[in-house]
């Protein structure tokens, strides 16, 4: 089974990725709040398909738990109930978290299956963690890691009904996203670790510290693409989700930020390319964070004059977390002195 491990590390880094990508879409479509509870939705395992199922009516069964919507109003029931032909307030309760109370089976289910990549990609990092113990003995650092983004993991489940609880709060979602990017980094940095045949390549103190910058630059930008998605998501519920040309009226500064911030990722990735062509370093990962850079620019630049084109939103957000995990990669690659699981 040790011989499987590195691609366990892989189908673990995988799974990441797709709960970007699943919460990506989550963004795109609008659907955060598809589900107003956590971690059921509208109190089921599985989630309703029609309004019909979570509205009141009378002589009908809910279970304990359930939410409803009356009135614009989502109610909980507090024990299993079989209502009569008046609506009897005594046997629920208002749900307060939130006053969202709306239904939307798109949004609903949009949201359902990003909750359930989580899941599955739960059960990868149990995988990940039972097998990474049996390398204690050769080298710890490999069960540390591994725990550690297993642990990260969890708070992402907690960060992610925080998010449900609070209606998307956006400096919720900002630490959301920062600590899958961490969870990223950890299990890249286990990757490294385990793969034998590392490849050499000449060391530069230039690119080094260039790379440490682009890290650093990728995770602001990021952060900062939260807030402005946030902005969007705001004039969406001014001015509806199909005015699209009205998501990026008035924009505020973080919008200017997150734009003309580009220019110095661009400049940074580019001085990485550059010197690794003058001082033929051989790291191939520069031509692909090139590629990804060119990607966030048209994506941004389609977003921003073309009315939010579709799946633009999604690539835009993989494709930045993408870039962040090559980079940080390199930058591993890229040290004097590295460690190695032989």
């Amino acid at each position: 089974m040790k011989s499987r491990f590195p691609k366990i590390v892989q189908i673990s880094i995988i799974s990441v990725y797709l709960i970007f990508l699943a919460g990506s879409v989550v963004r795109m479509t609008g659907s955060g709040m598809g589900c107003p509870d956590w971690p059921k939705c509208f109190g089921y395992y599985i989630p309703p398909t029609s309004e019909d199922q979570i509205t009141w009516k009378p002589n009908t069964e809910f279970k304990k738990g359930f939410i409803i919507i009356k009135d614009e109003v989502l109610f909980v029931a507090e024990n299993d109930v079989k209502t009569a032909s008046e609506f009897n307030e005594s046997h629920w309760k208002k749900y307060t978290k939130h006053d969202y109370a709306q239904f939307n089976k798109y949004h609903t289910w949009t949201e359902y299956i990003n909750r359930l990549a989580s899941v599955l990609s739960g059960f990868v990092f149990l995988f990940l963690i039972y097998n990474a113990f049996k390398f204690r003995k050769e080298d710890k650092r490999i069960p540390m890691l591994a725990f550690a983004a297993f642990f990260l993991m969890m708070v992402e489940a907690v960060m992610g009904k925080m998010v449900v609880d609070t209606n998307l709060k956006p400096g919720i979602i900002t630490i959301h996203m920062i600590i899958g990017l961490v969870i990223i980094a950890l299990l890249l940095q286990l990757k490294f670790i385990i793969t034998v045949d590392k490849k050499k390549h000449n060391y530069n103190s230039l690119f080094n510290k260039l790379l440490i910058v682009s890290v650093v630059f990728s995770l602001i930008q990021i952060a900062m693409g939260t807030q402005v998605r946030q902005f969007i998501d705001e004039q969406v519920k001014l001015f509806g989700f199909e005015n699209k040309d009205y998501s990026l009226m008035n924009p505020s500064f973080k919008f200017y930020f997150h734009r003309s911030f580009t220019i110095a990722i661009v400049l940074v990735n580019f001085g990485l390319f550059y010197i690794n062509q003058i001082k033929n370093l051989g790291y191939k990962l520069v031509n692909w964070i090139v590629f990804l850079i060119f990607i966030e620019t048209i994506t941004g630049i389609l977003m921003y004059y073309a009315e939010f084109p579709l799946g633009t939103q999604a690539i835009h957000l993989l494709s930045g977390a993408v870039l962040f995990g090559l980079q940080f990669y390199l930058w591993i690659q890229s040290r004097k002195t590295v460690g190695s699981y032989q």
